[in-house]
C-alpha cells in the first residue's frame, strides 16, 4: 500500500538539438538504446519505454527500429557499446541503468541526440550544465536516487531497537559506490545510527554476503540501488526472508518480488517519460520542457 512521502523528480531538457533525428526521416529512424543491465529483468521496464514511444506514434518494427546493446553488468564495457551504436548512426541514443551509460553516451557523440536517465546529480557528473538549460545535444530525467539513500536508512531506523547497527549492501563495480558510501556515513554519524558495509557484485557474493548476515545475527539491511541487484531482486528478496532480515530497497520491485519496503522513484515512469521524450525528438521537436514535480512512493 502507498504511505505519504515525498520524492522530487527533475526532468531536464536540451534547448536546441542537432536534428540528427532529421536525417532518417525518409527511412525508419533507429533508435540507439544503451543499458548496463541485463535484458530479461528489465523487460518490464523496456516495455514501458515502449509505451511512452507509442503515445508519440512509434511501434517498434513498423516505423522506428531499436538496437539495444546490454552491458550485463560489466560497466567498463559500455563505452564500446556507446561507440558501437554512433557507428550505426542512430537517429536518437537512449543511456539508461545509472549514471555510467549517460556518460558514455555523452563522450561518444556531441551531435547525436540523447536521452538519459540518471541516478547522480546530473550537474555534478557533466552532463548538463544546469537543470533548466542543459545545452549541447542531451536531456534526461533525474529521480534523485543516490539521494535517498539518506531517507531510506530513516525509516529502516524505524523497524528496530534505538542503537541496533544497519548493514549496507553495495556493489563495489558500481561508479556510484563510494559517493552513495560517502552520504550514507554522514547521516550516519549525523544520526548516530551505527551502520558498515558489506559488497556482492556476483551471485556467489551475494550468497557470502547473507550466510554473514545470518552468523553475526544482523537485524537490518539497507540494499543500495544498483541494476545488478534490481536483476536479482527475487533471490536478494528470498534470502532476506530466509534469514529473518528486514530490508529496505530502493525501487518498488522489491516489494512485488515479496519484499518488506522500498523508498524511490517510480522506475516505471521513469522509463516511461524517456520514451515520450525519445519519440518528440524523432519528430524534429527540438524543445523540451523542463518539468519539476513530487509524488508519494513508499511501498510496503
Amino acid at each position: 500500500m502507498r504511505r505519504r512521502d515525498f520524492i522530487k523528480r527533475v526532468v531536464c531538457s536540451a534547448i536546441a538539438w542537432p536534428f540528427a533525428a532529421r536525417a532518417q526521416q525518409a527511412a525508419m529512424p533507429v533508435i540507439g538504446y544503451l543499458h548496463s543491465g541485463s535484458s530479461s529483468p528489465y523487460a518490464h521496464l523496456v516495455a514501458d519505454f515502449h509505451q511512452g514511444l507509442s503515445e508519440t506514434g512509434y511501434l517498434q518494427g513498423q516505423n522506428v527500429r531499436i538496437e539495444y546493446r546490454w552491458a550485463e553488468g560489466r560497466y567498463d564495457e559500455l563505452p564500446a557499446l556507446a561507440a558501437d551504436l554512433v557507428r550505426l548512426g542512430v537517429a536518437v541514443l537512449v543511456a539508461q541503468g545509472g549514471d555510467p551509460p549517460p556518460m558514455a553516451a555523452k563522450a561518444a557523440t556531441a551531435t547525436i541526440p540523447i536521452v538519459f536517465t540518471c541516478s547522480s546529480d546530473p550537474i555534478k557528473l557533466g552532463l548538463v550544465r544546469s537543470l533548466n538549460r542543459p545545452g549541447g545535444n542531451i536531456t534526461g530525467f533525474w529521480p534523485y536516487t543516490s539521494l535517498l539513500g539518506t531517507k531510506r536508512l530513516e525509516l529502516i531506523k524505524q523497524l528496530i531497537p534505538t542503537g541496533t547497527p544497519i548493514v549496507v549492501l553495495m556493489n563495489p563495480n558500481n561508479p556510484n559506490a563510494q559517493i552513495d558510501t560517502m552520504v550514507l556515513e554522514d547521516a550516519a554519524r549525523i544520526s548516530g545510527q551505527p551502520i558498515s558495509f558489506v559488497r556482492a557484485s556476483t551471485e556467489t557474493e551475494i550468497n557470502s554476503v547473507f550466510a554473514a548476515l545470518r552468523d553475526h545475527h544482523v537485524s537490518a539491511l539497507l540494499v543500495n540501488t544498483d541494476p545488478f541487484f534490481l536483476a536479482r531482486r527475487d533471490r536478494l528478496v528470498s534470502l532476506a526472508a530466509d534469514n529473518g532480515v528486514p530490508a529496505v530497497y530502493a525501487q518498488r520491485e522489491f516489494v512485488t518480488a515479496g519484499g518488506l519496503m522500498s523508498y524511490g522513484a517510480s522506475l516505471a515512469e521513469g522509463y516511461h517519460q524517456v520514451g515520450i521524450y525519445a519519440g518528440r525528438i524523432l519528430k524534429g521537436r527540438g524543445l523540451l520542457i523542463c518539468r519539476s514535480f513530487s509524488r508519494p512512493n513508499l511501498r510496503w
